[in-house]
C-alpha cells in the first residue's frame, strides 16, 4: 500500500495547482478568479496542504482573527483521496494552534456526508446546540 499524502502548513501551492484541485472539487466560483483565489489563501491564519509527490490533493484554510473566532473556511479532497481520512488530518492540522479559541465554526453544503464528517469532528450544527440557542446568518452576493 502507498503511503498517505503528506499534509504540510509550509508549502504554498502555486496558482495552477490550485486551480486544478478547486477544479477537481467543481468549486468553479473560485476557479474564475484565480487571482482572487491567491489573494484569499494569503489573506488566510493558516493554509495546510496536501501532496502526493509534486501534486496537489488537499487543502483546508483558517480564518478569523485566531483568538476569538477561527472559522474553517475551505476543506478540499481531491475526488482520487476522499474517503481516506485525509480531510480529518487536514482539518486537525488547520486547527491545531487554535485549540483555546471558543468559536470554531463552519459554513458548509447541505449534503448527508457533510453532516456527518463534521460531526466527526465534533462540530454541531448551530439549531443543535444546547442549552443556548443559536442563530446563523448569512449573506451571499452574486
Amino acid at each position: 500500500m502507498s503511503e498517505p499524502p503528506e499534509v504540510r502548513d509550509d508549502r504554498m501551492p502555486g496558482i495552477e495547482a490550485l486551480v486544478a484541485l478547486y477544479d477537481a472539487v467543481g468549486w468553479s466560483a473560485y476557479t474564475a478568479a484565480p487571482d482572487v483565489l491567491v489573494r484569499a489563501l494569503a489573506g488566510s491564519l493558516r493554509v495546510v496542504t496536501a501532496w502526493r509527490g509534486d501534486r496537489l490533493v488537499g487543502l483546508a484554510r483558517i480564518v478569523g482573527d485566531g483568538a476569538t473566532i477561527a472559522y474553517l473556511q475551505d476543506v478540499l479532497v481531491h475526488p482520487d483521496h476522499r474517503r481516506s481520512g485525509l480531510g480529518s488530518r487536514m482539518v486537525a492540522a488547520a486547527f491545531a494552534p487554535f485549540g483555546d479559541v471558543r468559536q470554531q465554526v463552519l459554513l458548509t453544503d447541505d449534503e448527508p456526508g457533510q453532516r456527518a464528517f463534521y460531526e466527526s469532528l465534533g462540530f454541531t450544527e448551530v439549531h443543535d446546540v444546547r442549552p443556548r440557542q443559536l442563530r446563523a446568518f448569512v449573506r451571499f452576493r452574486s
